[in-house]
């Protein structure tokens, strides 16, 4: 069984507290001082050339990188990365990853900047978006009493949501439902990527054997990065989109919405849940 790894609290760097008035429907104004999220950018450099600039919350930056690059079919493994360099700069945070001589990088597919709300929209044609693969073939089985308690588990340990309210998860559970680690972000797709990159420096991907749970809606962008980990099971908090049902559907994803403690609706693949 896999160890888990859960984050004991928010990075110091991912809150910042700012003056607010709090109004009540009935009674007086209150002032007073409130933690937000932050959303700041994220330079990108790739052999030192400047790709891409991502919105996202301090912390785990380093995950954030990896993930992404895995899911954009930059890297393959690790060992693909000779290094991540922090070149100094005054008004962004940079990310420099140098890759082996080995590996061949031609640009990324999307404009320079990508904000934390935008996974996929930043790409250049309707071509790239296309996902290729293997479909998704495994054993893997769960009991539906299983599932109803992770969204409980989730929530229980997003500290960073706790403080601010402001940001997504997404958490990675054993075949058993316990939760091995989850991060957090402001942009749904950086948490599933910071996520990704923890389990590959981990040694863990692929993630045939695990479970995916977000805490908020499915859309296409979502069900492409799992089915880049072979994540087997993907299960929501919230409702998935048509082409996510899809796209599970081709790859042999289970997807499952508005898991709950007493109920969930299960889109693809159904047989994986044992009843």
């Amino acid at each position: 069984m896999t160890q888990s790894e859960i984050p004991e609290g928010p990075v110091p760097e991912s809150i910042q507290t700012r003056k607010i008035v709090a109004i009540p429907a009935v009674g007086t104004e209150e002032a007073r001082i409130d933690p937000v999220a932050v959303e700041a950018p994220l330079e990108l450099r790739i052999n030192g050339q400047a790709e891409t600039v991502m919105m996202r919350t301090p912390g785990h930056d380093e995950e954030l990188v990896l993930g992404f690059l895995y899911a954009e079919n930059v890297i393959s493994e690790i060992g693909d990365i000779v290094a991540m360099e922090r070149p100094n700069a005054e008004n962004i945070q940079i990310i420099d990853v140098k890759l082996t001589s080995t590996r061949k990088f031609q640009g990324m597919d999307r404009p320079l900047y990508s904000n934390s709300s935008c996974g996929v929209c930043g790409k250049r044609s309707l071509a790239s978006l296309e996902v290729h693969g293997p479909r998704l073939e495994s054993d893997f089985r769960l009991n539906r009493n299983l599932l109803c308690p992770l969204p409980g588990r989730l929530r229980k340990n997003q500290k960073l949501f706790s403080e601010t309210g402001g940001v997504h998860a997404a958490g990675l559970f054993s075949p058993e439902g316990s939760l091995v680690t989850l991060r957090e972000d402001v942009g749904r797709h950086n948490a599933l990527d910071k996520l990704i990159g923890w389990a590959l420096s981990e040694g863990l991907v692929p993630l045939n054997e695990f479970i995916l749970l977000l805490s908020g809606r499915v859309s296409y962008e979502l069900i492409q990065k799992a089915i880049r980990a072979s994540i087997p099971v993907v299960a929501a908090v919230g409702a998935p989109s048509t082409l996510a049902i899809e796209l599970a559907e081709q790859f042999g994803i289970t997807l499952l919405g508005f898991l709950k403690n007493d109920h969930f609706n299960c889109y693809s693949h159904s047989s994986r849940i044992a009843l």
